[in-house]
């Protein structure tokens, strides 16, 4: 900030207040969070089991729109509408990362590039179903049902009005479910066995493209359960949209910075969730540019990469002297 010319301690006080500075702030900070805790959990369960999941954005997309239609389409009590929903967005994400997990796991295609293509295949996708085939002629869906929302009266008057749904406590119990299957299950070990040496881990019986395939269809359920907590929670429905979110990208950072652990993931997205939903409050009160917020997001994945190439640093080091 001061070398851009910004005063940095009132940029920061700002910032700071922006992020828990009221209860407002506080709710917003962890209305942000949730599909960042979602898209997070995506792309460090892909890491664990050895893939790099780039599609966590178009994931995101279809799972939001399978939920909105569902919210909306299907009538129901809301004790079934809401887990539906969920699930629906999870198999719709879930299908969308089937398909790099198929291509990876039988034809040893690329991940990355794959899901990188099917990032804008959702995008547009998505953005010509709402406008041609759900809601004819205009720019956004359908509201959802009030059966299907998220939207809590009580959380928001406990946060001054801010926008925070029960999406906090899906997010946790996501957190929860892929600690419990990667580190107390059978499935989990499989699948980080075949990650760490796929070689080996058909030696000793497993199935190595099967274990490929679901890992990526589990990841990209995860993503399309992040897009409902955007489309039955903050916004009730979804707009056609041009561009991306950014939140399937951000869910990289935010899986490097919690160490691709579930509860370290649930921290780095309660971290991110705040800078992002504090950028104007800095802009407004300290005339600091939002897209500041990016550089120091840029800084903190900088430093913590840095962390990892001197740890292998050192360990490299330490076996050349033996």
């Amino acid at each position: 900030m001061l070398v851009s010319g910004y005063d940095p301690i009132v940029g920061y006080a700002a910032l700071w207040e922006g992020m828990v500075g009221n209860p407002q702030a506080i709710g917003e900070t962890l209305r942000t969070m949730i599909p960042l805790v979602l898209a997070g959990l995506s792309v460090a369960f892909a890491f664990r089991t050895g893939l790099f999941n780039i599609g966590v954005e178009g994931q995101l997309l279809v799972g939001w729109l399978a939920a909105v239609w569902f919210g909306y389409a299907v009538s129901l009590p809301a004790f079934l509408h809401i887990p539906l929903s969920i699930l629906v967005a999870a198999i719709a994400g879930g299908l969308w990362g089937f398909i790099p997990g198929y291509l990876k796991g039988k034809l040893k295609v690329n991940e990355v590039i794959v899901t990188i293509m099917m990032n804008y295949i959702a995008l547009y996708v998505t953005y010509d179903l709402i406008k041609r085939f759900i809601h004819e002629g205009n720019e956004k869906s359908y509201d959802v049902q009030a059966s299907a929302s998220l939207a809590s009266d009580w959380l928001s008057s406990l946060t001054d009005g801010s926008r925070l749904h029960w999406g906090i406590v899906v997010a946790i119990l996501i957190a929860i479910v892929m600690w419990f299957v990667l580190d107390r299950t059978t499935l989990g070990y499989e699948l980080k066995s075949v990650g760490f040496n796929q070689n080996a881990s058909q030696y000793a019986g497993m199935k190595v493209s099967r274990n490929v395939v679901l890992s990526m269809t589990i990841a990209g359920a995860f993503a399309g359960i992040g897009g409902a907590m955007e489309g039955l929670g903050t916004f009730q429905s979804m707009t056609a949209m041009t561009s991306f979110t950014g939140i399937g990208f951000d869910g990289i950072a935010v899986a490097l910075l919690g160490g691709n652990n579930p509860f370290g993931i649930l921290l780095s997205a309660l971290l991110f969730g705040g800078l992002k939903s504090a950028a104007p409050q800095m802009n407004f009160e300290a005339d600091v540019p939002s897209e500041l917020i990016n550089v120091i997001i840029a800084c903190i994945i900088f430093f913590v990469a840095c962390s990892y190439v001197l740890r292998w640093a050192l360990t490299r080091m330490s076996k050349e002297g033996k």
